[in-house]
């Protein structure tokens, strides 16, 4: 793990520099619709789903699994360790399903919003929304291909139904974070996973899939939430701020339903309150999102009492993140 020293920075004024140091924002289209261009993948034809699926094969690797270290994974079999994988997986491709979804409805609306169809960051952002619709695709033919039927997210159903008014949420720094914290929590995950020889061959040949094509989504991301933080005041920065840290709260717990648990024999209530004091739960809530809190500490999207509490109650921040904060508090 890098150490803290390297990472530890001064923000002063951070966003404003970034703005102007970031790429001009055609040039930056014109390049990723490239790259796009020469890499691009459809998981229909690049995974070959007519192979069978292994038996001995892992959906998960067992560390990133929320009962990993408890008493209750203790006493689970190796094959239920597998089963529970496999059903943790599933959640998360149900999840990612939803969440790009929503993704393509914020692009939709930048094209929208953007008042320039026809230049070149608006057909980068049509393309990104081509390539979601196919990565959900990809995510719906593996949880077809586990035989197991998808996973509504673990939220009340009145909060579930206003996600059809997503289409009203402003625009602003807040959505362009949203996008990275989604596309970058899952990102840390599938790196790990897709090189390794215990997962799901067809599991792996996703990820790679995957994490190719979102490396040019993050680069997106990333450069326009430094120009959005930079076109607004405190107060508004504040407000997107906090929605920020809401987020990040509450992706971990999102990404997989305690209704998995039964497939093992748990209560879901019972699996998800070990899970949530389950000490690993700090390291696998670090390790997927360290790197995208890191980079938004730096650009000032950790900021303020309250949102930066919410994210300490996460127990997302990098230890040298929370280290810079209790200095400057």
């Amino acid at each position: 793990m890098t150490t803290p020293a390297r990472h530890t920075v001064s923000t002063a004024g951070m966003s404003t520099t970034r703005a102007k140091n970031v790429g001009d924002r055609q040039k930056t289209a014109q390049r990723l619709l490239r790259s796009a261009a020469d890499r691009a993948y459809d998981g229909e034809v690049d995974i070959n789903w007519d192979a069978p699926l292994d038996p001995d094969k892992r959906w998960m690797l067992d560390h990133r699994q929320t009962l990993y270290g408890t008493y209750l994974w203790d006493r689970l079999t190796d094959e239920q360790r597998r089963t529970l994988g496999m059903h943790e997986a599933v959640s998360a491709l149900s999840f990612g399903i939803l969440a790009e979804t929503a993704l393509s409805t914020f692009l939709l609306r930048q094209v929208i919003e953007y008042q320039n169809p026809g230049d070149d960051h608006s057909r980068y952002a049509l393309a990104e929304v081509g390539e979601e619709t196919r990565h959900s695709t990809m995510f719906s033919r593996l949880i077809n291909k586990s035989g197991l039927p998808a996973y509504q997210p673990f939220i009340p159903k009145a909060a579930f139904k206003a996600v059809r008014l997503v289409g009203l949420v402003p625009m602003g720094p807040a959505i362009m974070a949203g996008l990275l914290l989604v596309e970058e929590t899952l990102d840390r995950l599938q790196r790990e996973n897709m090189d390794d020889p215990q997962i799901q061959p067809h599991m792996r040949q996703l990820n790679k899939i995957h994490v190719l094509e979102e490396a040019r989504h993050i680069t997106y991301a990333r450069e326009e939430l430094v120009r959005q933080i930079a076109k607004r005041g405190k107060v508004v920065n504040a407000a997107h701020r906090l929605a920020f840290a809401v987020m990040v709260f509450g992706i971990q717990p999102a990404v997989v339903t305690p209704r998995v648990y039964r497939s093992v024999g748990i209560h879901p209530l019972h699996g998800l309150a070990v899970a949530l004091l389950n000490p690993n739960y700090r390291d696998n809530a670090k390790f997927a999102g360290e790197v995208l809190l890191r980079y938004a500490y730096e650009v000032g999207m950790v900021r303020g009492a309250v949102s930066t509490r919410i994210l300490r109650l996460a127990r997302a921040l990098p230890d040298d993140v929370m280290a810079e904060l209790s200095r400057t508090a």
